[in-house]
């Protein structure tokens, strides 16, 4: 059974807002003064209400525990990033690409190795950054023309135990999600060769280029 999807975004900022108290309430009305010939009161002085902002931090998810949650092929979040994939093919800017990578701060949780980060960057993401270099060449003068269609990750997904592959966590992996796409009208399609999860999203780990 395949899981097709179709891609979209959306974002949501939030602002706080400075409230100042009203002086209206604190002046002496001249119907309210006092007879004679004494002094006129002064109003109160106004001190205003602190100001106040609502931000919103984003916290890298490569720093949380691993989950056992399994992703779905349909989320907005996985979706926008397979179009960041894209947007990285057509472009020729592998740079887009990497919010779709598997999080550097996940791998080095994830893999018991000597210098992961390294493993991480001269590996893994030198063979990203080739792979998308090597489809926006195929697309050649066609790349303004192209256009993504959908993204297909197969329901075959496995939990990956923790000891094989030089892994200290788990985690779900799922082999040949299809990227289909059309040029000037013509359907084509590319394999992403694995997927694996962190905190039940799905990122790629190796693109195009196999493991070794």
């Amino acid at each position: 059974m395949l899981a097709v999807a179709a891609i979209g975004i959306s974002f949501t900022w939030s602002t706080g807002a400075a409230r100042l108290a009203s002086p209206a309430a604190s002046l002496t009305r001249r119907a309210d003064l006092p007879t004679g010939t004494g002094p006129v009161p002064s109003p109160a002085p106004v001190t205003p209400e602190p100001t106040t902002t609502s931000t919103t931090v984003a916290v890298d998810p490569g720093t949380l525990p691993q989950t056992r949650d399994r992703p779905s092929s349909s989320d907005p979040a996985f979706l926008a990033r397979m179009q960041q994939v894209w947007q990285a093919i057509v472009t020729g800017d592998p740079s887009v690409a990497l919010p779709a990578f598997f999080p550097l701060s996940a791998y080095v949780q994830v893999k018991a190795l000597a210098q992961p980060a390294s493993d991480w960057q001269s590996r893994l993401v030198a063979q990203y950054d080739r792979d998308i270099a090597g489809l926006h060449a195929g697309l050649g003068g066609s790349a303004p023309a192209a256009r993504l269609v959908g993204v297909t990750v197969p329901d075959a997904a496995t939990w990956v135990v923790p000891g094989t592959e030089f892994n200290r966590i788990g985690y779900w992996r799922v082999y040949n999600t299809t990227m289909s796409y059309t040029v000037s009208g013509r359907p084509s399609a590319f394999v992403v060769i694995s997927l694996i999860s962190w905190r039940g999203q799905w990122y790629v780990v190796h693109f195009r280029t196999p493991p070794r």
